[in-house]
């Protein structure tokens, strides 16, 4: 069946990829960036099924006017795909304060700002599905990427909670937690690197960063097949609630299960038995 997707951050990299399949797949898209003209352009010009609609995912009040040309072009919205976002890089001592707050606005303020926008619509409904593109450093903590990881975490805990809201009215929601793909995070429109220096990272962060920078275009996964696996998960009647991509992602994050439960088996002698001897 047909459905109405609204995409953020389609003007390229894994966005574009998800509005193109769609699409071709027979969807309405709303298709959304800060410049509509190069969504346009990146999705093949002008499309009856497909409307480009400027947003700053930062901005509220940007996302309740996309929400809005949305309904008021296809009536409703199926599906709400979260994906716009950016990268600040660098240890936790030399970013600032400045930047810290910038990336978790962007990464976490972002899709609860566009999400807040399209659940009433979705309530409305009684139905609607909202995926929200974390990633591996939202899973499991990532050199060089404190704050990029401190924003993905709390889009977890965003998501993770959300579902327990909006499942009886019919919503389902979605982490996608992807590992390595070659979209355009890591391209100079998309990474911030730290403002400031401190010597004793400064070895470490000319080399990280060197390293950083050699990956740009070298990621082993393909977005394009990122991006069909989100259309088959869009399509499923019991969506899962974490869906995991990649090869090396599903490896950090199997990883990082066996050291939760080993973490936990380490602290229940001291951890237990802590209740008020009055408890029930």
């Amino acid at each position: 069946m047909s459905k109405v997707f609204f995409i953020t951050g389609a003007g390229r990299g894994l966005g574009t990829d998800i509005a193109r399949q769609a699409l071709a797949a027979g969807h309405q898209v709303v298709a959304t960036g800060r410049r509509p003209e190069r969504v346009v352009d990146a999705l093949g010009g002008e499309q009856d099924n497909l409307l480009a609609a400027a947003l700053d995912i930062t901005d509220p009040a940007a996302a309740a006017a996309a929400v809005e040309a949305a309904v008021a072009r296809f009536g409703r919205i199926d599906v709400l795909i979260n994906n716009a976002a950016n990268f600040y890089a660098g240890y936790f001592e030399e970013l600032s304060e400045a930047q810290v707050r910038a990336q978790v606005e962007t990464n976490l303020f972002g899709p609860m700002n566009v999400t807040r926008a399209v659940l009433p619509v979705m309530r409305k409904q009684r139905s609607g599905h909202v995926i929200t593109v974390s990633s591996l450093a939202g899973a499991v903590g990532v050199d060089f990427c404190v704050a990029y990881s401190a924003a993905k975490f709390g889009v977890e805990g965003f998501m993770e909670s959300l579902h327990h809201d909006v499942e009886p009215f019919g919503i389902r929601t979605t982490i996608v937690e992807p590992g390595f793909f070659r979209t355009e995070l890591l391209m100079d429109a998309s990474t911030t690197w730290a403002e400031g220096s401190v010597d004793d990272y400064a070895e470490r962060t000319a080399a990280t960063k060197k390293q950083w920078e050699s990956m740009n275009g070298q990621q082993g996964g393909d977005p394009a097949k990122l991006a069909d696996a989100l259309l088959k998960v869009a399509d499923l009647e019991e969506p899962p609630l974490r869906f995991v991509a990649g090869d090396d992602c599903l490896a950090a994050v199997e990883a990082k299960a066996q050291q939760l439960l080993a973490q936990v088996g380490a602290s229940r002698e001291l951890g237990s038995g802590l209740a008020h001897t009055d408890a029930a």
